[in-house]
């Protein structure tokens, strides 16, 4: 009688705080041209408050096997809310910009444990075929967060400032702790593994090297001997994290996860649809703002219905999934998500509002048939015992690819603006400094767009790929 009341109060002290640590992430993206203006930094620069955040959360991802082996589900989720609180604090009051980054990345330290915990506590608590249901609401969490983040930060920054997009979060951290240390109980039995600090070590300096390296590249160049060499450093790094975590007894990521075929399809998949998510979410605002002339509220609202609509089907791709299995929806998520990355390819300066509002839409579409039954489809395909590390593994994938994404575009952009800068002046057209600066940097967000529709075909093409629904259940059958 009492077990279903403990599973809701349970999951609803997570969702909370999972609902703040997602809404941190992405509420500063729309205050980005602003916060260039303020701090009078270059865009490849900015962008490390979104890809810092991103970075440290992919880096800290790993360890969260180990921790979730270690801790209680309590201890874990308190901490954590601890860590965001502090970082959130640090935001809040920072007067440079080195301040806030270290303010992010303390409040990302504290978010990269929260979403491994809550996907592997509905692991433990549903059994198999209510499993997607349960991962449809914390799509809607996952979702419903960015949706209401960019107006959310558009009024707060229209109306006060971008300090106050942290002091506000500053008592509803607080409260997420109160009801945690009143409520929360564990769900999972707690052992002493040992930590393997040299695969940490690997972990942060390849994905930090490899990042930094795709970062720098649009203000020095892709063939630059900074870039090849962090770039260099990071796959050898990465290549000796890989060797190290398939030869040890104990991994700190279990990477023995991608010897299912079905898990390794869809991480791979999720890698690219992720990438496509935060791409939009850092380009569209530089867009409206830097090159529109659009308010920061007015950014916000033109994302909100896609973000909202995304939200709310979140919770029927749950279900959706439940009954006829991750590829048909992958199918069709992926036709939106082609067209309306397509959509954006031939921006001008007369794009109009609504049209870039249809088109988020049809975008958001897309992402709500994807994220959550892709997900599901590989971790179910995984035995009990690597719950934990199919959860880890997924969320590092998701993290260190949006971060990686992030940088990408916005060096694509920046390379493809200055060049297109370049060929403006050649064509003899008289343009003032202002015309050509708006007028390069439209054409570079549009080839940065080019760039997500080629990673949507790739996952649509890898889609084909995927065991259907029955050739799925018949392989799990066999492995039995």
């Amino acid at each position: 009688m009492n077990q279903p009341i403990k599973k809701g109060i349970l999951l609803f002290i997570l969702l909370l705080g999972s609902f703040l640590s997602i809404l941190n992430q992405t509420i500063l993206n729309v205050a980005l041209p602003d916060l260039m203006k303020e701090f009078e930094v270059s865009a490849t620069t900015i962008q490390w408050l979104s890809t810092g955040f991103m970075l440290v959360n992919g880096i800290l991802i790993p360890v969260t096997a180990f921790l979730m082996k270690r801790f209680t589900t309590r201890q874990l989720f308190i901490c954590s809310m601890v860590l965001l609180l502090a970082g959130t604090f640090i935001s809040a009051v920072a007067q440079g910009f080195a301040l806030l980054l270290i303010g992010r990345m303390i409040q990302a330290a504290g978010a990269g444990i929260i979403m491994p915990l809550l996907m592997m506590v509905v692991l433990v608590i549903f059994p198999e075929e209510n499993r997607g249901t349960a991962m449809g609401t914390i799509g809607l969490v996952m979702i419903f967060a960015p949706a209401i983040g960019p107006t959310l930060a558009g009024f707060i920054i229209e109306h006060l400032s971008w300090r106050w997009l942290f002091i506000g979060m500053l008592p509803l951290v607080a409260i997420v702790i109160l009801l945690s240390i009143k409520y929360l109980v564990n769900v999972s039995e707690t052992s002493r593994p040992k930590l393997d600090y040299l695969s940490v070590l690997l972990s942060t300096a390849g994905f930090g090297a490899l990042l930094y390296g795709f970062s720098i590249a649009g203000d020095k160049g892709w063939a630059s001997a900074p870039v090849l060499v962090y770039l260099a450093i990071g796959i050898i790094v990465l290549t000796l994290f890989c060797w190290r975590q398939l030869t040890a007894a104990d991994p700190l990521l279990n990477l023995r996860v991608f010897k299912n075929k079905m898990f390794t399809m869809t991480a791979i998949i999720n890698t690219f649809v992720t990438m496509i998510m935060y791409a939009d979410m850092i380009l569209l605002p530089i867009y409206l703002q830097a090159s529109r002339g659009y308010t920061v509220l007015e950014t916000g609202l033109l994302l909100l219905p896609g973000a909202l609509i995304n939200a709310l089907m979140s919770p029927v791709s749950g279900r959706l999934f439940d009954k006829v299995g991750a590829k048909p929806l992958a199918f069709i998520g992926l036709i939106f998500i082609i067209a309306a990355s397509w959509g954006v390819t031939d921006l001008s300066e007369t794009t109009t509002y609504g049209y870039l509002m249809a088109r988020t839409i049809i975008l958001r579409i897309g992402i709500s048939f994807m994220t959550m039954p892709i997900t599901t489809a590989g971790l179910n395909a995984l035995p009990k015992q690597l719950n934990a590390h199919g959860s880890a593994v997924t969320n590092t994938v998701r993290q260190v690819a949006g971060s990686i994404g992030i940088a990408l575009v916005v060096t694509i952009m920046t390379n493809s603006s200055k060049s297109h800068a370049e060929e403006l002046i050649q064509s003899g057209d008289m343009l003032s400094k202002a015309q050509l600066t708006k007028e390069a940097a439209i054409l570079g967000t549009s080839d940065a767009y080019m760039f997500t529709v080629i990673v949507a075909i790739l996952a649509f093409l890898l889609t084909i790929f995927i065991p259907g629904r029955k050739a799925a259940a018949k392989r799990e059958s066999n492995e039995m």
